[in-house]
């Protein structure tokens, strides 16, 4: 899958219902083995509470892999609800653990499987697409240099550094949908003068408020 939709970061909802206290805790992961490790680590901080209820959904060896737990809670009434709300959105290497305090007062079916429904989703946060991009090396002369960059930062592309030497090497992402033109206006605007090689291929997303790759 080249493109698919995950979480930015970390992210917390707290909910009441009829006195029980639902956690919830969203997290992106990379692999089956970090959305275990998360969970245990949910679970041992919150180890005092009645449930620790999860699922997960995570893009493996080219397959969806998908894992769910009531823990202790009647069948269906938790960790599916949480898993159909990872489905419903269509999200992926995301895991979320929501965690109760019972507060004394019964839910019943229904009200246990809208309130892990309500909480997983609350707990999402910021929902981000990744793609898969290529990592440029640009490198120009001085002279060149304000050209490139007003075709960078005014194209889809991302300037993600820019190093001064004896030249001016400008390191770029290019969504691959958009690479073969970048190449093209680089070279027509240098005359073919500029040193472009891709140095790496990945998916990803740029967060443009923190100026991060992720």
């Amino acid at each position: 899958m080249d493109n698919y939709k995950t979480i930015y970061k970390i992210n917390e909802y707290t909910a009441i219902e009829k006195k029980s206290k639902f956690i919830g805790t969203a997290f992106p992961v990379q692999s089956r083995d970090t959305a275990e490790q998360e969970i245990k680590a949910l679970q041992k901080k919150y180890g005092d509470a009645t449930h620790n209820v999860f699922a997960y959904r995570v893009l493996e060896g080219g397959q969806v892999l998908e894992r769910q737990s009531d823990d202790g809670e009647p069948s269906g009434t938790a960790g599916m609800p949480i898993l159909e709300v990872l489905r419903g959105e269509e999200l992926y290497n995301i895991g979320v653990v929501v965690t109760r305090y019972y507060g004394g007062t019964l839910l019943g079916t229904g009200g246990l499987t809208r309130a892990y429904g309500h909480t997983a989703k609350g707990a999402l946060g910021e929902i981000i697409e990744k793609k898969p991009y290529r990592q440029y090396s640009i490198v120009v002369s001085y002279n060149q240099m304000g050209q490139i960059q007003h075709e960078i930062l005014g194209g889809d592309y991302i300037l993600k550094d820019t190093i001064y030497t004896d030249t001016v090497e400008f390191l770029v992402y290019a969504h691959e949908d958009l690479s073969r033109g970048l190449e093209k206006k680089i070279t027509d605007i240098t005359s073919g003068t500029a040193k472009i090689a891709v140095t790496e291929k990945l998916i990803g997303a740029w967060n443009l408020r923190d100026g991060e790759w992720f």
